[in-house]
C-alpha cells in the first residue's frame, strides 16, 4: 500500500507546482530562465566603432601660402609669425623704384602726346580754313591730318605703356588675401626673390577641422554625419565631440606613419573630414586620434 501512496503524492505535487507556475505567468506559458547567451547584445545592437589617425588641418581656403608675382629685392615686410592680420592689410613690399621712374616717364610721354594732338588739331583746322579761301594748301592740310595721327598714336602707346608699368607696380606690394594669423615667414626682407617665391603663409585658426586616416577596410563603416570623438594624440581624457562631415569617393595612400608599429605603414587609407562641435585646444597640424561611432 505505501508503495502505491508515494508515486501518488509526488505525481500531485508535479501537478501543483505545474498549475502555480501557470498562473504566476498569467495563464500563458511556464517561463524559463533567460540565456546566458541571449543576455549578451548581439554585434547588429552595438554601433559600429572605427579607430584611426589623423590632424588638424584648415578647411580648403582658410590657410594659403601668400607668393609674389614681382621679381626684385624684397625692400620690407610689416608682419612677423603670430601676427594677426585683415584682408587687405600691407605685408610686404618690393623695390620697385625703377619702375616708378619708368611710369613716370610713361606718363609724361602721354602728356606730351596729347600737347602735340592739340596742336595737330589746330594745324588741321587751320590748313582746311586755307583750303576753304582756296588759297592752295593741300598738302600743308595732308601734313598737319598724318602728324596729328602721329601723336594719337604716341598717346595710345604711351598709355600702355604706363598701365602695364602700374599693374607690375602694383604687384610689387603685397596685401593679405584673409583674415588670419601668420603661421611662417619663408622670406626676409632684402633677399632678392624670383616670380613665384613663397614670403608667408597665412591661416584662420577659426575655421580648422581634423582630417582623418581610415583603414580601407573599414571604409564601409563610416557613414555621414556620425558622431566622432576627438582626442590628442597620446592623452586620456573624454575628448572632443566631433562629427563626420565629408566621406571621399577614394582612397589614397597612408601619409601620417602609424604610431602604432605593429599597423603597416603602406595601406591605402580613406580620409575621412570631420567637423569639431566645440572648441578644442588643438593646434593646426597636431596629430589626434578619432573614434568614429555610429550615428547619433
Amino acid at each position: 500500500m505505501k508503495k502505491l501512496i508515494a508515486p501518488a503524492l509526488l505525481a500531485l505535487l508535479a501537478s501543483s507546482t505545474a498549475l502555480f507556475a501557470y498562473r504566476s505567468n498569467g495563464g500563458g506559458k511556464l517561463c524559463s530562465p533567460p540565456s546566458a547567451e541571449a543576455s549578451q547584445p548581439t554585434q547588429a545592437d552595438r554601433a559600429p566603432r572605427v579607430a584611426a589617425e589623423g590632424r588638424v588641418a584648415a578647411y580648403p581656403g582658410a590657410e594659403v601660402v601668400v607668393g609674389t608675382d614681382f621679381a626684385g629685392v624684397l625692400s620690407s615686410l610689416h608682419v612677423s609669425e603670430k601676427s594677426a592680420v585683415r584682408k587687405g592689410d600691407l605685408l610686404a613690399e618690393f623695390d620697385a623704384s625703377e619702375q616708378k621712374a619708368s611710369l613716370a616717364e610713361a606718363r609724361a610721354q602721354i602728356a606730351e602726346a596729347d600737347a602735340d594732338i592739340k596742336l595737330g588739331t589746330y594745324e588741321v583746322s587751320r590748313a582746311q580754313q586755307m583750303m576753304d579761301s582756296n588759297v592752295g594748301a593741300g598738302r600743308q592740310l595732308e601734313k598737319a591730318r598724318r602728324d596729328r595721327e602721329a601723336a594719337i598714336a604716341r598717346r595710345a602707346t604711351a598709355v600702355a605703356r604706363s598701365e602695364r608699368l602700374a599693374a607690375v607696380i602694383a604687384k610689387a606690394r603685397i596685401t593679405a588675401p584673409l583674415d588670419g594669423v601668420v603661421l611662417a615667414r619663408h622670406a626676409e626682407a632684402g633677399e632678392t626673390l624670383d616670380r613665384g617665391a613663397r614670403v608667408l603663409t597665412i591661416a584662420d585658426l577659426g575655421r580648422l577641422r581634423v582630417e582623418a586616416e581610415v583603414d580601407e577596410a573599414d571604409s564601409g563603416r563610416i557613414e555621414l554625419g556620425a558622431a566622432v570623438t576627438v582626442r590628442a594624440e597620446g592623452e586620456r581624457g573624454p575628448g572632443w565631440r566631433a562629427r563626420v562631415e565629408e566621406i571621399p569617393d577614394a582612397v589614397t595612400a597612408r601619409k601620417l606613419k602609424p604610431q602604432d608599429p605593429g599597423k603597416p605603414s603602406d595601406t591605402r587609407v580613406l580620409l575621412v573630414k570631420i567637423a569639431l562641435e566645440e572648441a578644442a585646444p588643438l593646434k593646426l597640424g597636431r596629430r589626434v586620434e578619432v573614434e568614429i561611432g555610429g550615428r547619433s
